[in-house]
C-alpha cells in the first residue's frame, strides 16, 4: 500500500465502544479543492469522441505468431489493512479476543519532525490493551484488565472479573464483536481460558453458561452450558463447547455471553484469556477463513495470493515488523502486534494461515519477505537495517521458505509438519520487500537479499519492490525476475497508459524482466493536476468503485494482456474494507458483520469477468478498420474448449460498430457484458447489483448484431461498456 501519512482520519466512538476510523472530509473552501475540482472530463477527454466503424481480422491458422498468455495474471493481494484480516477475512468473531493492544492515529503533528501517533485508544500508552468491545453483566460487577496472572507468555494481560458479595441473578460479561456479529444455522466453536483466585473462591465448582443473543431484545439464539468446574488457580484452564443456533437473526446487532448464576459466584474472581467464537469456515478449515468473503475471493477464480503485505509487513519499527515466526502455533502462543494500519494485529491470520488459504483455493503463493526497512516515519527515513547487518534478516527469509517448503528433516520443517501439514507449500514467487522506492537503502538490501535467497533457492521467481520510482538510484533487476510497480492513479490515466506495456523490455533496456502489477486501482476522479491526492479528501477519492473505475482498469489491463512476454501478475488493491473502520478507498469487496451487506464492486466484477475468460494464447489481430480508442480489444484462444475469447471495452458514451473477421465459420457465439446506467454507477449494500455481468442475448438480436456463416461477426458495441464475446470453433 502507498505510504502516505496515516490516512485513517478521524476516530470516533461507536455504539460498542470500538474506535472507528473513518476518512476525513476535505475542507470545501480551501483554495486547492477550488483548482482541483474533480470531474469527468479528463477521462471523457482520453476517450477519442469518434464512431467510427471498427473491423477487426483475427487470426487463427499462423500458430507460430500466437504467444502464450500469462497464466497467473490475475490474483489476490492482502495484507491487514481497514480490518481485512481481523474482523475481516478471519473468520474469528470476537473483537479484541485476547486484549492484546488497541488502535491508535498516527499523523503529522505541527512542530514535530514526521508523523507521529496523535490519538489512542488507550491515552496513557498508545496500543496497549484495552476492554474495547467488553461489557459487564449484572449490578455492580467489577471487570477490569489483570496483568497478574498471564494466561501464556505471550498474552500477558487477562480480563479479571469480581462478582459482589451480594450478586444474584445472571451475572457475567458479553462481547459485541467486530461492530456485530452474524448468528445463522450452523456450528460456532467456543473456547477461552479461566482461572479461579484461590482465597475468594475456594475451590467451588462454577456453572458457565455460553450464549449467543440479540443485542436490543436478549433474545437467545443458542446456548450452551458447561457444567461443575473446578477451576484451577496455578495454570489456566481451556473450556470449549459448541453453539448451534436454529434460525438467522434479523441483523448483525447480536453478542457473545458468558454468564452465571450470582447466587453461586458472588464474592468470587475469575481470570480470562484467549477467548474465540469460530463459524463454519472456508472448506471447512479450522481457525480458518470467513466463508462469503472467501467464497468471492474463490469464485474469481485467482491464480495467486500476495501475502502477507504491503505495509503492514514492515511495521512502525523494525521490532514491530511482521515476524513471521511469531505468527505459528496455538492461538495463546501468539502476541500479536502492533500493525501498521492504526489497530493491533492478533496474528490469528499468520504464515500457515495464508499458506492454507492458498491450498483450499489451490493457487500460487507470493510471499513477501521482510527486506530490512520500516515505516518508522514515512519516506525516506524510515528505518533501514545497516548493510553489516543484513545477514539477519537474510536468515529470517531463509528460515522462512524452509518452513514453507523444507522437507521433514529440516528444523523449519518439522515445526511446519508438527503443526499439521507434513507436506511442503511450494513457493513460486518472493517478494523481497514493499514499496521500497520510498527507501533509501534498497540499492543494497536488494542485491544482498536477492542473492542470497537466490543461491538457495534457485527456481523461485524473485519480484524488486522498486526500480526507477527514486530520483536517486535505479535498481539493477536480473533478467527472470520481476518488477513489482503500483499505480493508484484516475481513470484517465489508465486510459492513456493502454500501450504503456508495449516494447516496454527494449524501450528500458529490461531484457527479459518482467512486470507485476501488485496493486493497483482508480483511486478517485480525475482533477485537472492529475495528482492523486493521498489524504483522501471525500470530494475526489472513489469510495465504491464504479462503472469509470472498471472501465479505465480494464483498459490497462487489456493492454498488460497483450503483452503476457512482459506482464505476468496483476492484483487490485486494497482487496477488503471493513465499512466500519477503514484506512482507504476504493476497495474492491467492502462488508461489515451481516454477510448480506457484503459489497462485490464494480471493480470486482471487472476482474472477475477477466479471470473467467483466459485463454490459452494470443491471437494476432489486424485492426483494418479503425483503431484503439473508443474501442479497446484483444482476443485469445482457449484450446481446451476450442473458443475464441474477444475482449472490447467501449469507453465512449455512444455505441461503436464491431466487425470482426475470422477464417472460419463459428458454430455459436456468446457474450457477458458489465455496464451501468452512467460513469458514476456502482454497487452498495443496498443496490448490490448496478454493475454486474450479464448474458448478451444474440438470440434475440441486440443492437447492430448481425449473424454470419461465413465467419463474420457484427455488434454495434454499447456505450460505456466491457464485454467478453466467445466465439465456439
Amino acid at each position: 500500500m502507498t505510504s502516505a501519512l496515516q490516512v485513517a482520519g478521524l476516530l470516533s466512538l461507536s455504539l460498542f465502544g470500538v474506535v472507528q476510523c473513518q476518512n476525513a472530509s476535505s475542507n470545501v473552501n480551501d483554495s486547492s479543492s477550488i483548482l482541483d475540482l474533480p470531474s469527468y472530463m479528463h477521462y471523457i477527454n482520453a476517450t477519442k469522441n469518434d464512431r467510427s466503424p471498427v473491423t477487426l481480422n483475427i487470426e487463427l491458422n499462423n500458430k507460430s505468431a500466437r504467444n502464450a498468455t500469462a497464466p497467473d495474471l490475475y490474483g489476490l493481494m492482502h495484507e491487514d489493512i481497514s480490518h481485512s484480516g481481523d474482523g475481516g477475512i478471519y473468520a474469528e468473531l470476537l473483537a479484541n479476543r485476547a486484549f492484546q493492544g488497541s488502535n491508535y492515529n498516527s499523523t503529522v503533528i505541527p512542530g514535530f519532525n514526521g508523523s507521529l501517533i496523535g490519538i489512542s485508544e488507550n491515552p496513557v500508552e498508545a496500543t496497549a490493551p484495552v476492554l474495547t468491545a467488553w461489557a459487564s453483566i449484572g449490578d455492580d460487577v467489577r471487570m477490569t484488565l489483570d496483568r497478574l496472572h498471564p494466561v501464556s507468555k505471550a498474552l500477558p494481560t487477562a480480563m479479571e472479573i469480581d462478582f459482589p458479595l451480594d450478586a444474584s441473578g445472571e451475572v457475567g460479561f458479553q462481547n459485541f464483536g467486530w461492530w456485530g456479529m452474524d448468528v445463522s444455522p450452523q456450528e460456532y466453536q467456543v473456547s477461552f481460558y479461566v482461572l479461579g483466585n484461590y482465597p475468594r473462591n475456594q475451590a467451588n465448582l462454577t456453572t458457565f453458561h455460553v450464549s449467543l443473543r440479540n443485542n436490543l431484545t436478549g433474545e437467545v439464539y443458542a446456548t450452551s452450558t458447561i457444567s461443575d468446574v473446578a477451576v484451577p488457580y496455578i495454570d489456566f484452564l481451556k473450556l470449549s463447547t459448541t453453539l448451534h443456533p436454529n434460525m438467522t437473526a434479523p441483523n448483525s446487532n447480536n453478542t457473545f455471553v458468558v454468564s452465571f448464576d450470582g447466587e453461586q459466584v458472588k464474592g468470587q474472581t475469575y481470570y480470562f484469556g484467549m477467548f474465540s467464537l469460530m463459524p463454519e469456515t472456508f472448506m471447512d478449515t479450522p481457525n480458518g477463513l470467513r466463508k462469503d468473503i472467501a467464497e468471492a475471493f474463490y469464485d474469481m477464480k485467482p491464480s495467486f495470493l500476495r501475502f502477507p503485505g504491503g505495509n503492514n509487513l514492515e511495521g512502525l519499527s523494525p521490532q514491530q515488523r511482521w515476524k513471521w515466526w511469531e505468527t505459528l502455533g496455538p492461538l495463546v502462543d501468539r502476541p500479536g502486534r502492533v500493525g501498521d494500519w492504526g489497530y493491533y494485529n492478533t496474528q490469528g491470520l499468520g504464515l500457515m494461515e495464508y499458506l492454507q488459504w492458498t491450498e483450499d483455493m489451490g493457487i500460487e503463493r507470493m510471499l513477501a519477505v521482510y527486506a530490512g526497512f520500516s515505516l518508522d516515519v514515512y519516506g525516506q527515513s524510515g528505518a533501514s537495517y545497516p548493510e553489516d547487518q543484513m545477514h539477519v534478516i537474510l536468515q529470517e527469509a531463509l528460515d522462512e521458505l524452509e518452513f514453507c517448503m523444507g522437507n521433514t528433516s529440516t528444523y523449519w520443517g518439522a515445526r511446519r509438519a508438527a503443526l499439521g501439514h507434513a507436506d511442503p507449500f511450494p513457493i513460486k514467487y518472493v517478494e523481497i520487500g514493499n514499496e521500497d522506492w520510498f527507501s533509501s537503502t534498497y540499492s543494497y538490501r536488494w542485491p544482498y537479499l536477492y542473492n542470497g535467497l537466490k543461491e538457495a533457492y534457485p527456481d523461485i521467481q524473485y519480484i524488486s519492490s522498486a526500480y526507477d520510482e527514486n530520483e536517486y538510484y535505479n535498481i539493477s533487476i536480473p533478467a527472470g525476475e520481476v518488477w513489482d510497480t503500483h499505480h493508484y492513479e484516475e481513470p484517465s490515466y489508465f486510459v492513456r497508459n493502454f500501450d504503456f506495456y508495449d516494447n516496454w523490455q527494449e524501450r528500458t533496456n529490461n531484457s527479459g524482466v518482467e512486470v507485476s502489477l501488485g496493486e493497483y486501482s482508480a483511486i478517485q476522479i480525475d482533477t485537472p493536476s492529475g495528482i492523486v491526492n493521498f489524504s483522501f479528501p471525500a470530494d475526489l477519492h472513489i469510495f465504491y468503485p464504479r462503472l469509470v473505475s472498471a472501465l479505465a482498469e480494464g483498459v490497462y489491463l487489456l493492454g498488460m494482456e497483450r503483452n503476457p512476454n512482459v506482464c505476468k501478475l496483476a492484483s487490485f488493491a486494497p482487496s477488503l474494507q471493513d465499512l466500519n473502520w477503514y484506512n482507504w478507498t476504493p476497495d474492491m469487496i467492502a462488508f461489515d458483520a451481516d454477510p448480506s451487506h457484503t459489497v462485490l464492486s464494480a471493480s470486482y466484477w471487472q476482474q472477475w469477468l477477466f479471470a473467467h475468460y483466459r485463454g490459452h494464447e494470443t491471437l494476432p489481430i489486424t485492426n483494418v478498420e479503425g483503431d484503439f480508442n473508443p474501442l479497446f480489444w484483444v482476443a485469445t484462444i482457449d484450446n481446451e474448449k476450442n473458443a475464441v475469447y474477444l475482449k472490447v471495452i467501449n469507453t465512449l458514451n455512444a455505441s461503436v460498430p464491431l466487425t470482426v473477421n475470422m477464417p472460419q465459420k463459428y458454430q455459436s457465439v456468446n457474450g457477458t457484458i458489465l455496464t451501468g446506467a452512467d460513469l458514476n454507477s456502482y454497487n452498495y449494500i443496498y443496490n448490490q447489483t448496478e454493475v454486474i455481468p450479464k448474458p448478451i442475448n444474440f438470440t434475440n438480436g441486440p443492437v447492430g448484431y448481425s449473424p454470419s456463416s461465413n465467419g463474420t461477426f457484427q455488434w454495434d458495441v454499447p456505450r460505456y461498456s466491457l464485454n467478453v464475446l466467445e466465439f465456439g470453433l
